[in-house]
């Protein structure tokens, strides 16, 4: 039978004194240099050998020195301390250096109709910084999937993380110029019944679709889809092949828009109010790596306001 490790159960400090002992060759060399008394110093050697069940050090009236068990024992305690404050100082560098790996995700559409930009944009910022980002729209837990942080669209904030808002979204009505072309834009929020509209799944079944002009003004309008999906990653791509008038955040299509290849209708109505969150782990200091990102999407979003528009991109 294998006979089961002991687990070392004595301090690191004094570890640390034993150690510094062994290196500078007398009890008052180590006192000094950990800024302890001789009487501590000792105290601290005769309670590791107490805690070890073994006699480290020979002591005589003038010297000491390691024993056979202390010298086998400093050899190894000598190195677990190096990896131990290499450990610490990769602890206390994450604070404030930005660098290493961020686990991240967010929803499916966001994922992929807006993060890659960012992504990429992030990674020529920060190199030394590699991502994995999990595109669900399964909210998953942070700490169970060691994520860093997630990017929540809409919906309470979640007990016991952080939440910071990145940005305030709308989901407007967007059509392709194809569309446009064959179907012209309805003048007024009525004449959308005359169009396909292509409405994500939050919107089956003839829902009410809530629009305000941002003046206060509000409308319910009890709208039949042409087309019904699941996601609004497939309305944007749907309403850009010109299948008909496609509600989309503002986010998402924002890209199609500023290329000409989609167009906003009957702006400025929209649906209004969705917060984008930045969640993270509770506790007072974030990893650097994790508070650079957030700032970093923070500050792409932030010249993407969705109340301005210009005359090439409306109708």
């Amino acid at each position: 039978m294998v006979a089961r490790s002991e687990t070392f159960r004595g301090s690191l400090d004094d570890v640390r004194a034993f150690c510094t002992v062994v290196d500078l060759g007398t009890v008052t060399a180590a006192a000094a240099s950990l800024r302890e008394t001789k009487g501590s110093v000792s105290r601290r050697l005769s309670r590791l050998e107490q805690a070890l069940g073994a006699r480290l050090m020979a002591r005589t009236s003038r010297a000491v020195s390691p024993t056979a068990e202390g010298l086998a024992f400093y050899a190894k305690a000598h190195e677990s301390l190096a990896l131990l404050d290499a450990a610490a100082e990769t602890a206390r560098d994450a604070q404030t250096v930005p660098a290493g790996h961020l686990r991240m995700t967010t929803s499916i559409d966001f994922g992929i109709e807006v993060m890659p930009e960012i992504i990429a944009s992030f990674r020529a910022a920060y190199p030394q910084i590699t991502v994995e980002m999990l595109n669900t729209d399964t909210r998953l837990d942070l700490a169970a999937n060691r994520i860093d942080l997630a990017l929540r669209l809409g919906g309470a904030e979640e007990t016991g993380y952080r939440a910071v808002v990145l940005a305030t979204l709308s989901v407007a009505l967007y059509a392709a110029p194809a569309y446009l072309l064959r179907r012209p834009a309805p003048t007024d929020l009525a004449g959308l019944h005359d169009h396909d509209l292509i409405l994500p799944r939050e919107r089956t079944g003839g829902g009410a679709l809530s629009l305000t002009d941002g003046q206060g003004r509000a409308e319910q309008l009890v709208l039949n889809p042409a087309i019904r999906v699941s996601d609004f990653s497939t309305v944007h791509r749907l309403t850009l092949v010109g299948a008909g008038i496609g509600h989309i955040p503002s986010l998402v299509a924002a890209r199609a828009v500023a290329a000409g290849q989609l167009v906003r209708v009957l702006a400025p109505w929209a649906r209004r109010g969705a917060a984008l969150r930045a969640v993270t782990l509770a506790g007072r200091d974030l990893p650097a790596r994790v508070q650079v990102f957030r700032e970093h999407v923070r500050a792409a979003l932030t010249p993407c306001d969705e109340e301005t528009l210009s005359p090439t991109n409306t109708v």
